[in-house]
């Protein structure tokens, strides 16, 4: 059954995930979302993604802990032991993830409900969050199943909302409400009740009238900051920053400003 499916809204793709009836990811969903990623990367007519749950009140669930027990079943008839000096490879889910982290074109969670362990954790992957005001829960809860969250939500949150706080919610596996989520920096807008989607194409449309090739370039910028050391950022922000200078784009809207027809506010 198709998990995903989508709509195309001016020059944004609105993906819907789709899991009934308990809205899981599984392991079904992540080639219908490669799919979807070699599209957006191809397709020069979309110029924003969001993503939001084709469920009420459910953004994605979180990832089928039926297929979790499978996996721990498997690797522990086949022997695992941790070994430090062999880390493991990155999984079909993990390479999905990060495409979606890495995508030139900006992306939007519309979280339209509860969205908790590898369903924020795919949230954590968007440019921009928005949660829809409700009774929903939010965050990462997988330590009470004895498990830590593993698609990346340590790292992410941490970065997101620093690590003392992080660790508090993670250690507890203490899930948030929109509200409690906006507080945090979680999400970076919470929305009326039935109008997360709204909201978001409203970012969209802004976000699709501004330049592909410096929204390429700040997403790539500000994404690995935290990766690399202040002088080699500064380095290649420089580097980046001539490359837009001498576009035919930047020059237009450059002369534009210069000669009284825009200003640098204007969208």
């Amino acid at each position: 059954m198709t998990q995903l499916s989508t709509e195309q809204q001016g020059a944004a793709l609105l993906c819907r995930f789709s899991n009934p009836p308990e809205g899981y990811m599984d392991s079904d969903t992540i080639p219908e979302l490669e799919a979807l990623l070699d599209r957006v990367e191809q397709d020069e007519r979309i110029r924003v993604v969001i993503f939001t749950g084709g469920l009420p009140g459910i953004f994605i669930r979180h990832y089928s802990v039926v297929e979790l027990e499978r996996l721990s079943r498997n690797l522990r008839e086949r022997g695992f032991e941790l070994d430090p000096e062999r880390p493991a490879p990155e999984s079909a889910l993990h390479a999905a993830f990060r495409r979606v982290s890495e995508l030139p074109k900006p992306t939007i969670a519309a979280i339209n409900g509860t969205a908790m362990g590898g369903g924020f954790e795919f949230a954590l992957c968007c440019d921009i969050r928005i949660s829809e005001d409700g009774p929903y829960s939010l965050g990462l809860p997988e330590i009470n199943i004895g498990i830590l969250p593993g698609a990346g939500g340590t790292q992410k949150l941490a970065r997101l909302v620093g690590t003392a706080r992080a660790m508090e919610m993670i250690l507890r596996g203490r899930t948030v409400t929109p509200a409690e989520a906006l507080d945090l920096g979680m999400v970076h807008e919470m929305a009326p009740a039935g109008l997360v989607v709204d909201r978001a194409l409203e970012y969209a449309s802004e976000l699709g009238r501004k330049s592909p090739l410096a929204t390429r370039h700040i997403k790539e910028l500000v994404r690995t900051a935290t990766d690399m050391s202040i002088n080699d950022g500064l380095q290649k922000e420089r580097t980046l920053f001539l490359d837009l200078l001498v576009s035919d784009e930047a020059l237009d809207l450059m002369s534009q400003m210069n000669q009284g027809v825009r200003d640098i506010r204007d969208p």
